[in-house]
């Protein structure tokens, strides 16, 4: 990256972490300072953004000989959004994620000195560059089922500086070969909690992966058995490629649109998919009154798993696909 992008991205950097501690994160002086250092925009040399037309995207890049539109590159990079960085066919294939939401997953994350992380999901390799300034690149391995963007990602972190290791294959699977983990991290959405995961963690290991339109925090105890709640926050992420179940998709029969249309009832009907038809979803969110995401969690637990309103065991719980 040339050096006359070097100053004004730092300041860029100090004004998105003071945006970022605005949301209330970034509490963690460590995670404060990985976000101050790493440079996001040597991880998103170009990017796309919506626009008119076909294809329905623009291309902004490090490179456009346009000075107006290179500055647009830059200070895009440094916005708190979501950027779309791999479009094919007019599809999102591959995005970075909001970095406020980033820090409040590694936050929740609640990683220490000598961790073994495993990243489902490598995308820019932004994400896995925060790993590693927080623990070191011995101790961060991400994986995705796309060689193009694994390679693009591994090119963007030793252009930072860091070399973890950046696999190829399929994240369902995990990646047994550098087990065992103590977090494993996933940045495309689930539609239930792969075993193989929980196979390749440490007892009391920590899983976050983005589920429904939430995130949900496990504990594993052993390979066959964790549990944990929602984290408050909402969460959007490109879906998993790879295993071999779709995303279960809510039944809306009999729901007014004003109520789909709400977020919160979009996760309840969406997480309970498969055990709840429209109407009685509706029944539940109104009987409930509205209830908050971190009210709900995921049990895994003897070959299978299910969602759960209050109470693992209680009367409302609702099976989850499997992978």
């Amino acid at each position: 990256m040339p050096d006359m992008f070097a100053e004004e991205a730092a300041r860029a950097r100090r004004a998105l972490v003071r945006e970022i501690e605005a949301y209330g994160a970034l509490r963690d002086p460590a995670w404060r300072d990985a976000f101050a250092w790493v440079p996001r925009h040597l991880f998103v040399p170009f990017y796309y953004v919506p626009a008119s037309g076909p294809g329905g995207y623009e291309r902004l890049w490090s490179g456009d000989p346009d000075p107006v539109r290179r500055t647009r590159w830059l200070r895009g990079a440094y916005r708190d959004g979501a950027l779309a960085t791999r479009v094919r066919d007019g599809e999102l294939v591959s995005s970075a994620s909001q970095p406020s939401l980033m820090a409040r997953m590694l936050e929740a994350l609640d990683v220490r000195d000598g961790h073994d992380v495993l990243e489902i999901g490598s995308g820019t390799g932004y994400n896995a560059a925060l790993l590693c300034h927080r623990l070191g690149e011995r101790h961060v391995t991400t994986v995705d089922l796309d060689e193009e963007i694994a390679e693009s990602a591994r090119t963007h972190l030793a252009a930072a500086g860091y070399r973890p290791a950046v696999l190829t294959g399929d994240g369902a699977r995990g990646c047994p070969e550098r087990a065992p983990y103590d977090r494993i991290v996933a940045t495309c959405a689930v539609p239930s909690v792969p075993y193989s995961w929980l196979a390749q963690c440490r007892p009391d290991a920590l899983v976050l992966a983005p589920l429904s339109t939430g995130l949900i925090l496990l504990r594993v105890a052993d390979r066959a058995h964790a549990e944990g709640r929602f984290l408050p926050t909402s969460a959007y992420f490109v879906a998993l490629r790879g295993g071999s179940a779709p995303a279960p998709h809510p039944r809306t029969t009999g729901v007014p649109r004003r109520v789909y249309e709400d977020e919160g009832f979009r996760f309840l009907s969406t997480l309970a998919a498969a055990g709840l038809e429209g109407r009685e979803a509706l029944s539940l969110w109104q009987r409930e009154r509205r209830p908050e995401r971190e009210r709900f969690g995921v049990t895994v637990s003897g070959g299978r798993q299910w969602a759960w309103l209050d109470d693992p065991e209680g009367a409302y719980a609702w099976p989850l696909p499997e992978l």
